[in-house]
């Protein structure tokens, strides 16, 4: 059996539990000792996603090697060093959602708004009915309406402000009519 290192840098973007495998994966079939290198175990996913990581490269003979942390060096992917590990990153993810979204409740009763600064009016609304009345696109619509105040003033709304923009319209002339 030949000897070979697959280095998967999982520090970017997508967390490697839910990036393709398929390559890793055919490279372990062939008769070639595979092993994937990890930066830290943080990066690799959290809890469901990361138990069906470690069970894809168990039943693939792939090993796995951490390069720092505290589970830095050569384990076995279906072991109790790492599956605590995912147990636990699973948990901590769970806790910290379950706090953002109580302070974001509570910031809501208090009569904070959650995110930047509104920048549609009555104004920019009347025109986007209009464009929208001549079944212009969302893109096109964006295109010719400008922010009048604040820091985006004289700038475009993206395409998603504008049908936000017109769904909450489009809701609230419905909720009038009933």
């Amino acid at each position: 059996m030949q000897t070979g290192v697959v280095i998967g840098d999982s520090r970017g973007a997508v967390p490697l539990a839910r990036a393709p495998r398929q390559p890793l994966l055919l490279v372990a079939g062939v008769g070639v000792r595979v092993t994937l290198v990890v930066h830290e175990h943080k990066r690799l996913g959290r809890g469901i996603e990361l138990a069906t990581l470690a069970e894809e490269l168990k039943a693939s003979d792939v090993g796995l090697e951490f390069l720092t942390g505290e589970l830095q060096g050569s384990h076995d992917p279906s072991g109790v060093v790492f599956t605590v590990p995912a147990a636990l990153s699973g948990m901590e993810r769970e806790y910290i959602r379950d706090r953002t979204l109580e302070g974001h409740e509570s910031a809501r009763k208090r009569g904070r708004t959650i995110g930047g600064a509104g920048v549609t009016d009555d104004d920019m609304l009347s025109m986007a009915l209009h464009l929208r009345e001549q079944e212009m696109s969302l893109r096109d619509i964006a295109q010719r309406l400008v922010i009048t105040a604040g820091k985006k003033k004289g700038q475009h709304p993206s395409p998603a402000t504008v049908m936000r923009m017109l769904r909450e319209h489009d809701e609230q002339t419905t909720a009038a009519a009933t």
